[in-house]
This record gives C-alpha cells, sequence and structure tokens, in this order.
C-alpha cells in the first residue's frame, strides 16, 4: 500500500490535479454535455472494432463513464480494473494502478485503454505491463486526445491547461506507433473522431453536426480523438546460420567450404595458429 501511495502523492503536470482525484475529475468531466457526447461516440466506435477481436479474457484498464465499454465484445469474460481508489468499485471488478497491473503475464487476449496514457506519469511503463498481461497475437486497443485536433487546439487558446482533461499530455498517433513497435506490436489500425469544437452547449454542438461531416473528411487527421488497434508479436526463434570459412584458391582450384569453428585450432607446439 506504501508505494501505491508515493505513486499517487506528485500532480501529474503543471495545474493537473494530483492523482488519484485526477481520474475522478475525468469521470466527472464525462457527466458533462461535452463528455456524454464523446463517450457516445467513444462507444460507436468500439462497437465496430471490439466484435472483430477474439479471445476468452478482455479487460478495460480505467473507467471514464460509469459504465465499461466492452458491451460489443464477443468474448465472453469481461474485466474492467478502476484507478478510483477512494470509491466503491460498482461492478469494476478490481482497483489497480496504470504501471501495476493486477493480472498474469500472457493471460489477457484483449485490452481496452481509454484515455489513460494521458494522465499517467510515465506511460512507457503502462505500455509495458499491458505488454506483459497480453497473450501472443493478443490486441490493445488505445482511445487517446489527439494533440493535432480541435480538442488540442481549443485547450491552447481558450480553456488552458489546468482543468481536466485538457491539462492532460496529449500524444500523437506516430508517437504511440513508435512506443508500441519498440514494445513489439504491430500496428493494426487508427480511426479518428469527433470533429466538433468542444463546446458545452447541446444546440450549438447538435448544429455543428454538418461541419462534422465535411471535417473529416476533408481534414481526417484533425479529429480530436482517435482509436488505435495494435498486436502484440508473436515470438519466434531465429536459426542461427553456420558460419564458413572464406574460400582459398590452391592451384587453381577452390577448396571446399568447411563449418567455422569458433574453438581456437592449437598446432603442436601448443600455440594458436
Amino acid at each position: 500500500m506504501e508505494k501505491s501511495r508515493n505513486f499517487w502523492d506528485k500532480s501529474l503536470f503543471k495545474g493537473c490535479p494530483a492523482s488519484p482525484r485526477v481520474w475522478q475529475c475525468l469521470r466527472d468531466w464525462y457527466k458533462t454535455p461535452l463528455g456524454k457526447y464523446l463517450d457516445t461516440i467513444e462507444q460507436q466506435q468500439l462497437d465496430e472494432i471490439l466484435p472483430n477481436l477474439f479471445g476468452y479474457h478482455i479487460g478495460q484498464v480505467g473507467l471514464t463513464g460509469d459504465e465499461n465499454l466492452l458491451r460489443s465484445s464477443r468474448i465472453s469474460h469481461h474485466f474492467v480494473s478502476d484507478f478510483i481508489v477512494d470509491e466503491p468499485l460498482n461492478r469494476a471488478g478490481c482497483k489497480t494502478l496504470p504501471d501495476l497491473l493486477p493480472f498474469a503475464s500472457d493471460s489477457v487476449d484483449v485490452l481496452l485503454l481509454p484515455h489513460v496514457l494521458e494522465f499517467c506519469k510515465t506511460p512507457h511503463d503502462v505500455l509495458r505491463e499491458v505488454e506483459r498481461v497480453l497473450i501472443a497475437e493478443g490486441h490493445v486497443v488505445i482511445l487517446g486526445f489527439n494533440p493535432l485536433g480541435l480538442f488540442s487546439l481549443w485547450r491552447l487558446f481558450f480553456l488552458g491547461r489546468r482543468i481536466v482533461p485538457w491539462c492532460g499530455r496529449f500524444y500523437t498517433v506516430t508517437r504511440l506507433k513508435d512506443w508500441l513497435s519498440l514494445l513489439g506490436f504491430d500496428f493494426v489500425m487508427t480511426h479518428y473522431y469527433c470533429y466538433r469544437p468542444p463546446i458545452q452547449h447541446k444546440g450549438i454542438m447538435s448544429k455543428l453536426k454538418i461541419i462534422e461531416a465535411f471535417t473529416s473528411k476533408l481534414f481526417r487527421i484533425f479529429g480530436g480523438s482517435y482509436v488505435i488497434v495494435a498486436r502484440k508479436r508473436s515470438v519466434t526463434l531465429t536459426p542461427i546460420r553456420t558460419r564458413w570459412h572464406a574460400q582459398k584458391v590452391v592451384a587453381g582450384l577452390v577448396e571446399p567450404m568447411m563449418p567455422h569453428d569458433n574453438n581456437k585450432q592449437q598446432n603442436s607446439d601448443g600455440q594458436a595458429e
């Protein structure tokens, strides 16, 4: 328990609430009109992705809304691991830290990370834990805020960095691809969504629907958020080839190539040739 207390003591980013309060603030933001709008779109995205991912166990790391996002998955066993340490879990399953997942290695088929990396002190450690927990050919699904999208511009010019979720660190798809590749993941797909400005007024948001249909086709990478799917690469043994001596020409003839002996040959005097 002491380790978890030390992990949550310091604030993650300048102006951002200290954890675990930051996760509760994110949950509260998802209850606003804009948060509910984003939650609806993200559920629609996952409803298209999760039915195509198979296995025996699927998990969600961290809660954004009151319900988990795994409803459309065909996998029979669902579980949710929440970061809120001061509240009852309410069907979440278990409590955890982002970089210390309480699951056995090579035990989970699919893991969903909904806006986890933006509010973690060490996102690399979180992805290492994901790699450890997933089985070979298992999938990770990441929901993230796009630093190139309208959400990030709105944060920069209007809302500032002192309110969740604007105080988090937003990572580009390219950077996440690099991190995942180094950890042995193959990139499967990405999709951008939410092209409306982050306005809390329901009436204005509904009128901007035509803008979203236009910008999603012409300015695809400027969506407010994105979803990434990556597959853990299966480890295969690489055969070691026999090293061969260079060919020698003797009296116009080529000597046959012989396997290389790593042990140094000794001459009759006991010295290496």
